[in-house]
Formats: structure tokens, C-alpha cells, sequence
């Protein structure tokens, strides 16, 4: 029954959302947390992608940092990679790698991007983040998949990561406990220096301890 099935998957289920709202903006409607207690003052795409703010935080930081290489994991439609696609454009240097461990969402991020403009800066694996291969420094880390394995998939990759890069774990509200203990736990263990961003979804940006001077 694929996609239709009754059991249909939450990422399918949020994509024909997705695709009904054809790109209408909607106010965000995650609940009310300590940190973010009004965040309907944020606009979202849908409810899976990140919130148009942090869409665009994306793209600034990128032209702010000038990464070389960006990860991205939990692709979902590849509207994140297309924003950060757009700061390396803006640089007119560097790719982003991001992988989408779903078939099903994958071949639908592949056939949005393959009429995107920003399609050169952009490669896209139907990968998981726990087997996905990197060559190179990473300079910028967004961690965007399952929640369950962010502080696996970070801790791979770690040894990877640029000392003077970024490392950014989306889904880390006070509400999504699960990604905010995961960084939490990484700065105890003295692998992480954290900041919480109040987002109605919680962002969190860090940065790796070891090598730093």
C-alpha cells in the first residue's frame, strides 16, 4: 500500500503536508516551553523542517564562518540544504553533504533539488549518519536526524570537526529532552562547549573542546 498505508510513517505523513501548504508559511505551532513561551512568533514550512528562523540563521552563519565543508544529517526535503547551499553561494566556495536515511523522502528531497539553482552546492546521499563516509575537515555540523541518535552521530564525526568549527543539534527544546540531555551529557563528558538557543524547537550551538587554543 506504500505511502497510503494506515501505518503510514510520521516524515511521509508531514510530506504531503508539506506539499498541500505549496510553501505558505504558517505559524509555528510546537508547544510552549520555559524557554520559548510564545512560539507562534516563529514561522514554519512545515512541521518536521526547522523553523523559517533557523532556516536563515543557517544561511548567515554560514556567510559569517565561511565553512568549506558542511554536514547536514536528516535531510528530510532539503529546504535546510538549500538554505545553507544559499551562504555558500553567497561565499562562492564550499558544498554541503546531507544525507536522508528514508528512500521514500529521500527521492522526493533528490527531485526538489534537481531544479534548484543551488543544486551544485548541494550533494545528497540516502545514507545514515551512523555509516555515511566524509572526506575532510567538517567546518559545519547540523544535526537534523532522528533524535535518538544525535549524540551517537555527533560523537562519530566529532574527531572530524573543525576545532574552530560549529556544531549545531536542531529538536533541542526543553520539551525534546532527548537532544538536550544528549548535549549536555557530550559538555560533562568535556567533549562540547554548549549554548542553548531559546527557538520554539530548541537549537543548540557548540563547539568541540579538544584542540582548541
Amino acid at each position: 500500500m506504500g505511502l497510503f498505508s494506515k501505518k503510514m510513517k510520521q516524515e511521509h505523513k508531514i510530506m504531503l503536508q508539506h506539499d498541500r501548504a505549496a510553501g505558505t508559511l504558517q505559524p509555528e505551532f510546537h508547544r510552549a516551553t520555559p524557554e520559548c513561551p510564545e512560539p507562534q512568533r516563529w514561522s514554519m514550512i512545515d512541521s518536521m523542517t526547522a523553523e523559517v528562523e533557523v532556516l536563515e540563521f543557517l544561511a548567515t552563519l554560514v556567510t559569517t564562518i565561511k565553512p568549506r565543508l558542511v554536514v547536514e544529517t536528516g535531510s528530510f526535503l532539503g529546504v535546510s540544504s538549500e538554505w545553507i547551499a544559499r551562504g555558500l553561494q553567497r561565499n562562492g566556495f564550499g558544498k554541503v553533504v546531507s544525507c536522508e536515511f528514508d528512500p521514500v523522502v529521500y527521492a522526493r528531497a533528490k527531485e526538489r533539488l534537481e531544479s534548484s539553482p543551488l543544486k551544485p552546492w548541494i550533494e545528497l546521499r540516502n545514507e545514515s549518519s551512523l555509516e555515511m563516509k566524509i572526506d575532510g575537515t567538517i567546518d559545519l555540523f547540523f544535526s537534523d536526524s532522528d533524535m535518538p541518535i544525535r549524540e551517537e552521530e555527533v560523537k562519530r564525526f566529532l574527531p572530524q570537526i573543525n576545532p574552530n568549527g560549529i556544531i549545531l543539534m536542531h529538536d533541542a527544546s526543553s520539551h525534546h529532552k532527548v537532544v538536550r540531555d544528549a548535549a549536555r551529557s557530550m559538555e560533562t563528558q568535556g567533549l562540547l562547549s554548549v549554548v542553548f538557543l531559546p527557538t520554539p524547537r530548541g537549537l543548540v550551538v557548540a563547539q568541540p573542546r579538544a584542540g582548541r587554543s
